[in-house]
């Protein structure tokens, strides 16, 4: 028997969202000693960083909660798409039914983790200074943990208050009688500008590319119709991950070209009253792979709002005669009276292409066109998506390898969860893996089953290290790449191709589908995790029982 140290915890788990709390529960239940670590200061992910006025979930229930029978047969949902301070007070619910409290540590972030080779244990430096030691580190940060803020020239002197959507503070910002600047219009822009338009005495969005939004269709659900549903519910959690997107259908068989102009416009008719994303993932099986079927939905997504926008000369602005990309390259935003609000005299908008800013001021952004006075400017200008919070998380490998050096070219991971040089490292909803294209819980209980079938698997063959092969880890990289480019993603600038970020090495950074994730998974499990360096020493070090 090896006299090496054993580690203080068999895995770590950095992060309390959907993916984090799910490999808690699993790990638990499987017999390891784990710990959850999350800088925040209460369970949720995304949820607890994302309290900005209208902040809500744009995938509707169930489909956007865990298919535990405990937790769902005890939940009752106030509406169809939950806003932020519900999705917190469902996971206290989640955590305070599966009993999983004990063992997490919440406002601990990571500083810092450091692989050591002689012991093949890692090292966490945590913000409380404490350190502590783990066979296996799992991040679980979610692929929008890193919150992007323009450069600006003279932000630094703007004598008013700035803030990112992703970093509102927890005790809210009133908004009433203020004169606010909003740089972005992606999902966080449409709902705050929904929401500050209301009662600010001026709203001025600056838009570099206008949204394609979608209808919503918001609901309130009552707790009768919901105990009826919920028949159903365990059919609709089996079907989420047999479908590309993780919902409860994915795309039709049929292409758009197929059928005459009546058929199609009244598929496109009945996926715009259902609502929600709909109109993106049960849409004809051509719109992201065929320029024509996919220019079929968006003359009739811009006849839609066209019809909508009272001013005639941000018609063009909202809803252009020609798309700005492709639909649906871009995920769409759900909306509830989004366009509507430009037909209020508070409400003005900014063509960042046309008149792009110049400086931040103490009072004002300057643009080329002039000066719009402020004294609040909200960024919602996305993220770092899917390598950001990891990079943060200031990770190194083995030969001091840092996640941040490994990654300078391009991210690259086996199955999405595994980086070559990390050993016993396995991240959940991060690049490469479904992440951004796929409803959030079912990525996270896909990817959360498949890793802890394989922690138990190492413990039952006596095998206490795992690491990525580079050739399985470029070759699944490619992979992904060549998937991409078969469909319209790579003609929009988006953060699905990195293309938000100054400098980013653009690639497609999301696996496409999730049933096709699914079984390229679970053939990489039949075949003893092909795909990795495994090492089995002579004696079996089994992980606690």
């Amino acid at each position: 028997m090896s006299n090496r140290v054993s580690p203080d915890y068999d895995a770590v788990i950095v992060g309390a969202g959907f993916s984090g709390i799910y490999l808690l529960h699993k790990l638990r239940d499987a017999g390891f000693n784990v710990l959850l670590v999350d800088a925040a200061a209460q369970p949720g992910g995304i949820w607890y960083w994302n309290c900005y006025p209208g902040a809500r979930v744009d995938s509707q229930v169930p489909l956007y909660e865990f298919s535990i029978p405990e937790v769902w047969k005890s939940w009752a949902w106030s509406e169809r798409f939950p806003g932020w301070e519900e999705l917190r007070a469902y996971f206290r619910h989640v955590c305070d039914t599966l009993d999983l409290w004990p063992m997490m540590r919440m406002g601990s972030g990571v500083r810092g983790a450091h692989y050591e080779k002689e012991t093949k244990q890692w090292r966490l430096q945590l913000d409380s200074e404490k350190t502590v030691s783990t066979r296996f580190l799992l991040p679980a940060l979610g692929f929008a943990s890193k919150p992007y803020v323009p450069n600006f020239p003279g932000l630094e002197d703007f004598e008013g208050q700035w803030f990112h959507t992703a970093r509102w503070p927890q005790q809210g910002v009133d908004l009433s009688g203020r004169k606010v600047a909003l740089i972005g219009t992606g999902a966080s822009g449409v709902q705050v500008a929904q929401e500050a338009a209301k009662s600010v005495s001026k709203l001025t969005l600056f838009q570099r590319t206008p949204i394609l939004a979608l209808p919503m269709q918001q609901k309130k659900l009552s707790e009768e119709d919901q105990e009826r549903d919920k028949k159903g519910y365990a059919a609709i959690f089996e079907t989420r991950k047999q479908t590309s997107g993780g919902f409860e259908c994915q795309s039709l068989d049929v292409s758009a070209l197929e059928v005459d102009e009546k058929a199609r416009t009244a598929h496109f008719e009945d996926l715009w009253q259902q609502g929600g994303l709909r109109f993106w993932y049960h849409n004809f099986a051509d719109l992201l792979i065929n320029r024509e079927a996919n220019r079929h939905a968006y003359d009739f997504w811009r006849d839609k709002v066209r019809a909508r926008i009272v001013n005639p000369n941000l018609v063009e602005l909202l809803a252009p005669s020609e798309p700005p990309h492709p639909f649906g390259t871009k995920r769409p935003s759900l909306e509830q009276g989004y366009y509507e609000i430009f037909a209020q005299e508070n409400v003005a908008l900014v063509d960042l292409k046309a008149t792009p800013i110049i400086r931040v001021k103490p009072h004002a952004i300057e643009t080329d066109d002039g000066e719009m006075e402020c004294d609040l400017i909200v960024f919602a200008t996305g993220f770092d998506a899917g390598r950001g919070g990891l990079i943060d998380m200031n990770i190194t490998g083995t030969n001091s390898l840092s996640l941040s050096h490994a990654w300078e070219d391009r991210v690259r991971a086996y199955l999405g969860m595994a980086v070559a040089g990390f050993p016993n490292m396995l991240f959940a909803y991060g690049p490469l893996s479904p992440s951004g294209f796929s409803n959030g819980p079912t990525s996270a209980e896909i990817q959360g089953d498949w890793i802890c079938d394989f922690l138990v698997w190492m413990r039952e063959n006596g095998v206490d290290l795992f690491e990525a092969d580079p050739a399985a880890e470029t070759g699944w990289t490619e992979m992904v790449a060549q998937a991409g480019a078969m469909t319209l993603f790579p003609e929009a600038d988006s953060w699905y191709m990195g293309a938000n970020i100054p400098g980013k090495k653009r690639q497609l950074i999301n696996f496409p589908s999730v049933s096709g994730y699914v079984a390229l998974c679970e053939d990489v499990a039949n075949e003893e995790y092909r795909g990795f360096v495994i090492d089995k020493p002579t004696s079996k070090e089994h992980l606690t029982k």
